[in-house]
């Protein structure tokens, strides 16, 4: 049997945090996408474009909530 790490919401705050990004510990999801988006919008965030393409692939491994947070605002907002 093989059991899969899902892409929750610690592990989204976890990679945006890796990235330079401050963000409280305990953030939603949402909250962990609309800070990232701001802070990308203010100064720019390299590396961020990247990170929602590689997390983007993994959507079958992803909880909804983080998929909907990054579809809702990283998606359109690094467009």
């Amino acid at each position: 049997m093989m059991i899969v790490d899902l892409i929750d919401g610690d592990d989204f705050r976890d990679r945006l945090v890796a990235l330079g990004i401050r963000i409280p510990e305990g953030a939603c999801p949402e909250t962990c996408a609309r800070m990232a988006l701001l802070k990308h919008m203010e100064v720019g965030v390299p590396g961020l474009q990247d990170l929602v393409r590689e997390m983007m692939t993994h959507t079958d491994i992803m909880l909804p909530s983080v998929r909907a947070a990054i579809e809702r605002f990283l998606l359109p907002g690094l467009r």
